[in-house]
C-alpha cells in the first residue's frame, strides 16, 4: 500500500473507502514477528491522524487462529537476552496504550484462537466479533509469566475482579460462545456469520456522526487509559520478575518438549 502505511511490513494493512483493515498475516497462528509487535505499537496514531479512516477492523489471516500470541521456541531460544526482553515490554505498553487512545472505533474480527498477547491485542477494541467455537484466554501462567502486558488491565475492566481471577490465576480459556456471555467479548457467532456481523458492526458504526463516535469513545476509555498509564509500567515490571525466573524457562521449555514441567521453590 502506498501513502502512510507503505512502511508497515509485519502487518498486513488494506484500506477500502473509509474502512482500514489491519490482520496479523502469519498463519495458521498468526504469532506476532518482532516487526508486526514493533508496528502495532505505531499504527493506532497513522490511522487516528488519517481523515479517510473511520472505522478500523483488526483480524488474523486464515480460519485457525486470530493470534496465538508468544511463540514458544523463540521464548526458549531468547531466555536471559535482557536487551530483547525490554524492548518487547516497551512495545506491549505502546500497543495497549495505542490502542486505548486511538479515536476511530476499532472492531476485532477475531477468527480464530486468540491466546495470550493476541486475546489482548484483540480485546482493546470497541467492538470484539468472535467465532463461537474458537478459545480466547491469556495463559501468561502457564509459562511461568505474570499476567503483565494487557491481560491484568483489561480482563477486570470487562468481566470484573473475580472472573478475571478465574482466568488470569489458572489460565484456562473460554470459548468465544462463554465469552460473550461473560461479556469478555461483544458478541459469538458462528464461522459462516462472521463477516456478516462484522459488517453489520462497520455498517452501524458509519451510519452514525464520525465525532460523536469518536468523542464517545474517548469518553468511555477515559478511567481505562489512565489505568493504563499509571499501572502499565509495574504491571510490565512484574511480568519482567517472572521472566527472570527459572521457572519460565522451565514452563517454556516443558510445552516445547510436551512433558510436564518441574518448577523449584523460590
Amino acid at each position: 500500500m502506498s501513502g502512510r502505511y507503505s512502511k508497515y511490513v509485519g502487518l498486513d494493512i488494506t484500506l477500502d473507502g473509509p474502512v482500514l483493515t489491519v490482520m496479523l498475516n502469519d498463519p495458521p497462528m498468526n504469532s506476532p514477528s518482532p516487526e508486526a509487535h514493533d508496528e502495532l505499537g505505531r499504527i493506532w496514531a497513522d490511522a487516528s491522524a488519517d481523515p479517510q479512516v473511520r472505522v478500523i477492523v483488526l483480524t488474523g489471516a486464515g480460519d485457525k487462529a486470530f493470534s496465538a500470541g508468544g511463540n514458544i521456541n523463540r521464548m526458549v531460544e531468547l531466555w536471559g537476552d535482557r536487551g530483547h526482553w525490554q524492548v518487547g515490554m516497551a512495545e506491549a505498553r505502546a500497543l495497549i496504550v495505542g490502542a486505548l487512545e486511538c479515536t476511530k472505533p476499532v472492531i476485532s474480527r477475531i477468527n480464530g484462537h486468540a491466546m495470550g498477547l493476541g486475546a489482548s491485542v484483540a480485546l482493546t477494541a470497541d467492538i470484539t466479533v468472535m467465532v463461537d467455537d474458537a478459545k480466547i484466554g491469556d495463559p501468561h501462567v502457564k509459562v511461568g509469566l505474570a499476567t503483565g502486558d494487557g491481560g491484568a488491565l483489561l480482563w477486570p475492566n470487562l468481566v470484573g475482579i473475580v472472573e478475571a481471577r478465574r482466568h488470569l490465576l489458572t489460565g484456562i480459556p473460554l470459548s468465544g460462545a462463554q465469552a460473550a456471555a461473560k461479556g469478555l467479548v461483544t458478541e459469538a457467532v458462528p464461522r459462516a456469520e462472521l463477516d456478516a456481523a462484522v459488517q453489520r458492526w462497520v455498517d452501524a458504526l458509519l451510519a452514525l456522526s464520525p465525532s460523536a463516535v469518536q468523542t464517545t469513545k474517548r469518553a468511555l476509555n477515559l478511567a481505562i487509559i489512565d489505568q493504563a498509564k499509571a499501572y502499565m509500567g509495574e504491571m510490565l515490571r512484574l511480568e519482567t520478575r517472572s521472566w527472570t525466573s527459572v521457572n519460565h524457562r522451565e514452563a517454556a521449555t516443558a510445552i516445547a518438549e510436551k512433558r510436564n514441567p518441574n518448577f523449584i521453590d523460590e
